[in-house]
């Protein structure tokens, strides 16, 4: 006689015998085999090999270009961030978070949150991963968990290589600005800690809507540039004046006020309200991801 693949319950329910064999949802896609997985891929390990490079590069083309002062190209706003680049580490690593900001940061934030769930089903393995089974949530909670760290270690190594080979070429003096006097370097030092924390959870929009764009469509290509193209579409509305007080509500509104930290003292308003705006776009974002993930059909 066969047996039943349904077992009673104590109280009179129904249940799988694999819910009685020990299943665990919770032992399901452990966090650490995603790191390892994502840490196997050649975006991985491109994205974070550029964030070491990129400092390497601006630094050789200060000293191949250091010389050419007179050619009447080094004046303005940007060759005073260049002089204020190259005096010192401190310095050095603010101007790779500066040229960094407002478009690399944003392509590798959005690459790391936008290809896990895209590029799962573009493959055709999400429906495998559920089959085993994942439960939705803590499938989409552990993708998310890994893309945001990796997405800080981004951020981090791009900022810990600028001020490491900045100092070595450069010195350890204080951190320069073209609004204050010069901060000392201790002090300067917390405040690049400072400038690096705001920029973390202003690319949490980046995230939010790129992981957001991950779930709605099986192309990572397409989630990964979309989340790229609004946020850029925000910067450029950011800049119509017409738009009055409307401009506050865009994501990017806030995008710079970290340069409030290099005044004296530190101007942090625009800074709590650009932190509290990202956290709630943020949210936002992870909040219809989730919502359309656990109700969507998985074909793919």
């Amino acid at each position: 006689m066969r047996s039943s693949p349904w077992s009673g319950t104590t109280r009179g329910e129904w249940r799988p015998m694999s819910a009685v064999t020990g299943y665990r949802p919770s032992a399901t896609l452990p966090i650490w085999a995603e790191v390892r997985r994502q840490a196997s891929r050649r975006r991985t390990q491109l994205a974070l090999g550029f964030m070491v490079l990129l400092p390497i590069i601006i630094l050789v083309a200060f000293e191949f270009g250091g010389g050419n002062d007179d050619d009447g190209n080094g004046g303005g706003a940007f060759g005073s961030l260049v002089d204020l680049a190259t005096s010192g580490g401190l310095n050095f690593a603010l101007f790779c978070l500066a040229v960094s900001a407002g478009f690399l940061l944003v392509v590798v934030v959005a690459l790391f949150c936008g290809d896990p769930v895209a590029s799962e089903a573009s493959w055709g393995s999400l429906r495998y991963l559920l089959a085993i089974p994942v439960p939705r949530v803590r499938l989409l909670a552990v993708k998310l968990v890994v893309a945001l760290g990796y997405s800080l270690v981004a951020l981090l190594t791009l900022a810990s290589t600028g001020l490491l080979i900045g100092t070595l070429r450069y010195g350890w003096h204080p951190l320069g600005s073209t609004v204050a006097a010069a901060i000392p370097p201790g002090q300067g030092l917390l405040r690049l800690l400072g400038i690096v924390a705001y920029l973390a959870i202003i690319m949490l929009v980046v995230a939010g809507l790129a992981f957001l764009l991950s779930v709605l469509t099986d192309a990572a290509l397409g989630a990964v540039g979309g989340a790229v193209l609004l946020w850029i579409l925000s910067s450029i509305l950011d800049q119509i004046t017409a738009l009055g007080s409307v401009r506050n509500l865009l994501p990017t509104h806030y995008s710079d006020a970290w340069l409030g930290l290099l005044s004296t003292p530190p101007q942090v308003d625009d800074l709590v309200k650009g932190a509290i705006a990202a956290i709630c776009y943020a949210t936002l974002f992870w909040s219809l991801a989730f919502w359309r993930f656990t109700r969507k059909d998985i074909t793919s």
